[in-house]
């Protein structure tokens, strides 16, 4: 069967693992009379949004009519289910590097694994599997189901750090703006979209690293390589946590620079209405249009009130530091 007409039936790759780290392509129409050795194993890799993966999963897969509805399921979250005869339902997440995606919009991936065939189902195109396909080119893919499971799960995972990085560099770039400039600001909203897509990561990294931490206790496959997964999943949610805080750590001290700029503007605005107000007053009283104003009928009045001013001046500044107002 052509590219074209596998493309048509939903099945993305189809794989017979040799159990040496290679494998071989199989086409949709060699599915049905399939046979394989008994040390090899079979993938298939199907997109879930086509309409022939649900008609061979329902008709052909073998699976019972639970695992199909959940294998189908609209929306899911990351989890694990045991299922009779050592099968597993494993939903996973993983960063989203498809053109025009958000990375904290993780893209779904579903697994049915078996001892000899692995069934998985994604909606979108991950660069997980890309990479897990070069592997078996070179010859050093998973020799096993399980071995395939746990390279699926690896490169889902790993791919988390380098938006990890990019986070934790946009923050950096905002606290020495901060540090270095007094006058800058911060734009709010991007700062806040950090936050955002902090917290978008951490609620499917967060359950994904319980489901490792299961799978271990469960001895599917290498176990040490589990606690390895589920080791820096933990890592990378200390350092989401650690993200969180500093972005709210540089909202509260652009937050503390403002109440700072605020208050001495206040404070030198008190000041000037200290100085003023009783000259205000002064000048109010002698501009009163009554008689018995001192210093009306004298042509020195107007230079003995500017004189008395300006010794009021002289008087509240004095007076001003004494109190160390200033």
């Amino acid at each position: 069967m052509s590219e074209q007409m596998q493309a048509h039936s939903g099945l993305v790759q189809a794989l017979v693992l040799d159990g040496r780290g290679g494998a071989r392509h199989v086409a949709y129409d060699q599915l049905a009379d399939l046979r394989f050795e008994e040390a090899e194993s079979l993938w298939l890799h199907w997109d879930r949004s086509h309409p022939q993966t649900a008609s061979w999963l329902r008709e052909h897969s073998d699976l019972g009519e639970f695992a199909c509805d959940l294998l189908l399921e609209e929306n899911t979250r990351p989890r694990l289910l045991n299922l009779p005869d050592n099968r597993l339902l494993l939903f996973l997440r993983g960063i989203n590097l498809n053109p025009g995606a958000e990375p904290e919009d993780m893209v779904s991936m579903r697994i049915h694994a078996q001892a000899r065939r692995v069934i998985s189902l994604r909606l979108r195109p991950l660069r997980a599997t890309e990479e897990l396909i070069a592997q078996f080119q070179r010859g050093e893919g998973p020799c096993n189901a399980a071995d395939l499971v746990l390279e699926l799960a690896y490169q889902l995972t790993a791919r988390v750090e380098g938006v990890l990085d990019e986070l934790a560099d946009e923050l950096d770039a905002e606290e020495e703006r901060l540090d270095v400039d007094e006058r800058y600001v911060p734009d709010h909203d991007s700062i806040l979209h950090l936050r955002r897509r902090s917290a978008g990561l951490r609620r499917f990294l967060a359950p994904q690293r319980e489901l490792f931490a299961q799978l271990a206790r469960n001895g599917f496959g290498d176990v040490d390589q589990w606690n390895e997964l589920n080791n820096r999943l933990t890592r990378y949610l200390e350092e989401l946590e650690m993200v969180r805080e500093r972005v709210g750590l540089v909202l509260e001290s652009e937050d503390r620079r403002m109440s700072d700029k605020m208050n001495r503007t206040m404070y030198l605005l008190g000041i000037i209405t200290g100085l003023f107000l009783p000259m205000s007053f002064l000048t109010g009283l002698l501009g009163i249009n009554v008689g018995g104003i001192p210093g009306s009928e004298n042509e020195h009045g107007f230079l003995l009130t500017c004189g008395l001013i300006a010794a009021l001046i002289v008087f509240q500044l004095w007076l001003f530091r004494r109190l160390r107002w200033l």
